[in-house]
């Protein structure tokens, strides 16, 4: 059975410098496990953490951040993100004209428009550089020492894939064979003797989250989207190497077969989910398997623009996975917000909550997909909610997202672990 990722919280939790106390003052605050608004907001932190909450008096002489009509919710999560890349006209040349220095500096120019976006964690389910600096392993020290403005970061290294299967970034646009050959290191396996090299590989260089390949993909160029690629056995032995190291392993899966396959092999997450029957379904709620759909990306992405090959899968898989998240959603699927993020650009990340309530979500719902049940998937106690003794990461947006949902991708004000990383000021 798959274990859920434990970390210590002086890894990831960046707290203030000293412990002054500092007061946020706003008109209300999101209950997001009840679904309602609390008034007023007005949240004494210490020590990066929530030390009381609408107290009928105050310390003389704190530090006040007042916030006027703004509501505050937790921050928020994105469970699929790729920062070392941006999306143009889907095309992935970049990932191998560009160094993996280069790719660190624009994953850090990526991270800090997530974090300016009211998201203070992300896992980064996979770089897409070849290179075998694990660059998100990097980014998340980076952050956590604070180097850079940005998200915490929970890195999965390199992707685990089949030879020739999504993935393959040797297979990358323009590439002719041979001219880019990958191995274990750089997450490319045949084998379950490569499966466990590249699991130990990533693992070893700080990955926290395992991504495998399960099935094929949309904006690649495999002929199928749904087909099976790791094969059982593979993944099998991928998972069962995690487990020894307590690391959980999440699966890009888009067809019905390669999903089962993943969640008999002992998954934590399905990635994308796009062709789910009734059996998947109850197999993900039997076994406590996460959904972490990303149907947003579609609404944004140019079909003109495709090759030919992809968009012809584009045009299949779309209708198909919004039918499959409406069904899960309804069976009580555990959903955990994810934008595949370039595909909806960085900074945008909250689109894809305002579309989970077009598929089928409460308000509540959606924000609870980006905040509770991330934290629950990843494993990070006292994230997710605003409570009193749970880390100070808070946003402000300027209306109630209950009644409003659209205000989450306007936020004024960002504070990660007690930090204030954003204050727009009351307009």
């Amino acid at each position: 059975m798959r274990k859920l990722i434990h970390i210590l919280p002086v890894m990831f939790l960046a707290l203030s410098a000293n412990a002054e106390q500092v007061l946020l003052k706003a008109h209300g605050y999101v209950d997001v496990q009840q679904g309602k608004l609390v008034t007023p907001g007005e949240i004494l932190i210490e020590d990066g953490a929530i030390v009381s909450i609408n107290r009928s008096s105050w310390p003389d002489g704190v530090e006040t951040i007042e916030l006027g009509s703004k509501i505050l919710l937790p921050g928020l999560m994105d469970m699929h993100v790729h920062l070392d890349l941006d999306f143009e006209a889907a095309n992935f040349g970049i990932v191998v004209t560009e160094s993996g220095s280069e790719a660190a500096l624009r994953g850090a120019k990526n991270a800090e428009r997530t974090l300016m976006a009211g998201f203070t964690t992300i896992r980064n389910i996979g770089q897409v550089h070849p290179s075998l600096d694990l660059i998100d392993v990097a980014l998340a020290r980076a952050s956590d020492e604070g180097w850079i403005k940005a998200p915490r970061i929970i890195p999965a290294g390199h992707m685990i894939t089949i030879l020739g299967g999504h993935g393959d970034l040797s297979m990358a646009e323009g590439l002719s064979e041979g001219m880019l050959e990958l191995g274990p290191e750089h997450g490319v396996v045949s084998g379950t003797d490569d499966a466990i090299k590249a699991t130990r590989f990533q693992i070893k260089h700080g990955a926290k989250v395992i991504k495998i390949h399960a099935t094929a993909g949309v904006l690649s160029l495999e002929d199928a989207v749904g087909l099976q690629q790791l094969s059982d056995a593979e993944m099998r032995a991928i998972i069962e190497e995690a487990e020894r190291h307590e690391i959980p392993v999440a699966a890009h899966a888009h067809g019905t077969d390669g999903i089962k396959a993943a969640i008999r092999a002992g998954v934590s997450s399905i990635e994308h989910g796009s062709i789910l029957d009734d059996e998947a379904i109850r197999m993900m709620i039997r076994n406590d398997v996460f959904l972490v759909p990303t149907n947003g990306l579609m609404d944004l992405i140019d079909f003109e623009k495709l090759d030919p090959r992809k968009r012809a899968k584009a045009e299949y898989v779309d209708p198909l996975a919004d039918q499959s998240l409406v069904a899960a959603i309804k069976a009580g699927v555990k959903v955990a917000l994810g934008t595949d993020a370039p595909l909806i650009p960085h900074g945008m990340n909250a689109y894809e909550i305002v579309k989970m309530t077009e598929r089928g979500m409460s308000p509540a719902e959606a924000i609870r997909s980006a905040t509770t049940v991330p934290a629950e998937l990843i494993g990070m106690e006292k994230l997710g909610e605003i409570r009193e003794g749970w880390h100070a990461d808070i946003i402000a947006v300027d209306s109630d997202p209950l009644q409003d949902i659209a205000s989450v991708q306007s936020v004024t004000f960002v504070m990660k672990g007690g930090e204030v990383m954003k204050h727009a000021g009351e307009e």
